[in-house]
């Protein structure tokens, strides 16, 4: 059993992947909670928490920690301080002690933000934060969903390096994407975009692992 800093764990998706992975018989999340009013609804659930801020020290939060799932987002208001610097904090404390995989969840768009016309910023940040990633020497996995939706998961995804199309997905395939990425052998040192699609998630998944 694998302990999972889940960074990000209040926000919707966050939830998603704190569920999924509490009824996983491989991973154990544990939840990363900005403020100690956010300890009760994980720990009234038997999840364990770890108090952390992306705007200060984080080191913290990666004692006993197998492998990390990067979900936090700033929501646009403070996508610097964050969606970058907040990353690169986790990805440092990450290499210290020598977390085993590292999936963040991105954007699409993220790997050309100059190219946006819209939410330049936020996709730079996440564009900075993600090349950081990549060069830290942490194993990685960097996912980059199209426009999520809260509409009920299909289990279904198109995958592709670049798909070259806009389109949306649900919050509860990016999820299980996010959770099916934590295993070794799953697009290690990949980054790759998902929308919704057709093909199951882990057959999606294996054909972008075996390339």
């Amino acid at each position: 059993m694998e302990n999972i800093l889940v960074v990000g764990a209040t926000g919707t998706t966050g939830r998603k992947i704190v569920n999924l992975l509490r009824t996983s018989q491989y991973f154990e999340p544990i939840a990363m909670v900005r403020k100690e009013s956010q300890i009760k609804e994980f720990s009234d659930q038997d999840i364990k928490t770890v108090l952390g801020n992306l705007e200060e020290d984080v080191s913290h939060t990666l004692s006993n920690i197998d492998k990390v799932v990067f979900a936090a987002g700033s929501g646009g208001k403070k996508v610097v301080e964050v969606d970058q610097e907040g990353a690169k904090k986790i990805i440092d404390a990450s290499k210290n002690h020598t977390i085993k995989k590292f999936v963040m969840l991105s954007s699409m768009g993220a790997d050309q933000p100059e190219k946006a016309t819209e939410l330049k910023d936020y996709l730079q940040a996440k564009h900075n934060a993600d090349e950081y990633l990549k060069a830290s020497n942490v194993p990685y996995a960097i996912v980059r969903p199209g426009s999520l939706t809260n509409e009920k998961g299909t289990g279904k995804i198109e995958i592709g390096q670049a798909l070259q199309k806009q389109g949306s997905i649900s919050r509860d395939d990016v999820a299980l994407v996010l959770t099916r990425t934590l295993h070794d052998d799953s697009a290690a040192n990949r980054s790759f975009e998902i929308l919704s699609g057709d093909v199951l998630i882990g057959k999606a998944l294996d054909s972008i692992s075996n390339r």
